[in-house]
């Protein structure tokens, strides 16, 4: 066995996932990876998401890292699914018409549902559509088709209700009138976020590397536009990760200058151990982002089910301020930061459902 081999399977191995597949189409140019980490709960679903990785190792680190997330996601939110996740090289030689994306679908297809792919960084409805051309294990197609179409703002609303449940935990009022908010990214989901949080009167300041995206928010609301480089250590009292992950590390955290930390970015926390351990001692009140970003999910399970309901959706997001209050008390009563608590909650369910498996 060759050593890329063998550091892949140690790889699996250390963070416990089934399954792994490669997908390469040299007529379309299609290059993805699609991870299946856990199914013990039902099929796993993710979205696909697109990205110019420096390297294919940062690629499979990321569709691992990811993967496993939804597979807490999906656990802490009490829906039965499992976690996956894809994601797809990009380049700018490979048009990603139509027939690509159809090609992707067959891969997906070739599962057998074990898999369920929805949208993500990079992906919308239209590409779901073409999708589901080739498999009908896919969620969030468009809402003519029957589906619950874009997860953004339920992902968004379920951030919102973490950050009322987070600020309450902190002053003692859920109110985020006055409250300072930086968010780092102001894309689909945090335009969404946006809207909940100006309604409420908060401060906001945000960054982005688009520009079309801080003229749409600037020309709708009264927001504060920041340097992405110093969104970090900007004067606030809750920052609001909305972009990629890794942003709360060695280097930002000492930095921060909020109370709390919530946003809709996965894998906020470069080290889930080590920075979140460095945060609690900061006294920083740090919301787990596989909880709180768990709208979308919830919506695309809404889907996944039978028929859509919008209804549906909403009241099981609404579970999100309870959780994350119950997350925090965890983590104050066994000496263990907000992302173990958390973890350590979507474990337990797994592995009841693994031992009443091993019954049958």
């Amino acid at each position: 066995m060759s050593s890329l081999q063998s550091n892949l399977f140690t790889q699996l191995a250390d963070t416990e996932h089934e399954q792994v597949v490669f997908c390469n189409d040299k007529e379309t140019g299609l290059k993805a990876i699609i991870a299946v980490h856990d199914t013990t709960l039902g099929p796993s679903l993710g979205g696909t998401r697109v990205w110019k990785y420096n390297s294919e190792a940062d690629a499979l680190q990321d569709v691992l890292r990811l993967s496993r997330g939804m597979t807490f996601k999906s656990s802490i939110s009490g829906i039965n699914l499992g976690g996956g996740k894809a994601v797809i090289l990009a380049d700018d030689q490979t048009i990603r018409d139509e027939f690509f994306w159809r090609r992707y679908g067959k891969f997906v297809e070739k599962l057998s549902g074990k898999y369920i792919t929805a949208e993500d960084v990079g992906t919308s409805t239209k590409e779901i559509e073409y999708i589901s051309l080739e498999t009908n294990h896919v969620s969030g197609k468009p809402v003519y088709l029957g589906g619950g179409g874009d997860p953004s703002p339920f992902t968004a609303y379920g951030v919102y209700l973490a950050m009322k449940a987070s600020w309450k935990k902190v002053s003692g009022s859920e109110s985020l009138s006055g409250v300072k908010v930086s968010l780092q990214g102001a894309g689909h989901v945090g335009q969404y976020l946006i809207d909940h949080l100006a309604k409420e009167n908060a401060i906001l300041s945000i960054a982005d590397i688009n520009e079309a995206n801080l003229k749409m928010v600037a020309d709708k609301h009264k927001v504060i536009i920041l340097d992405p480089k110093d969104i970090v250590t900007s004067d606030c009292d809750i920052y609001a990760p909305c972009a990629l992950g890794a942003t709360v590390n060695e280097t930002s955290i000492p930095q921060l200058q909020c109370k709390v930390i919530c946003g809709a970015a996965n894998n906020q926390l470069a080290n889930e151990i080590v920075d979140g351990n460095a945060v609690k001692e900061r006294g920083i009140l740090y919301a787990p982002d596989f909880l709180i970003n768990a709208g979308g999910v919830i919506n695309c399970y809404s889907e996944a089910i039978g028929v859509y309901s919008r209804e549906k959706t909403m009241s099981l997001t609404d579970m999100i301020y309870n959780r994350v209050l119950e997350i925090y008390t965890k983590s104050e009563n066994e000496g263990m930061n907000t992302q173990q608590a958390a973890i350590a909650i979507a474990k337990e369910r797994i592995q009841k459902a693994k031992n009443l498996n091993a019954k049958w």
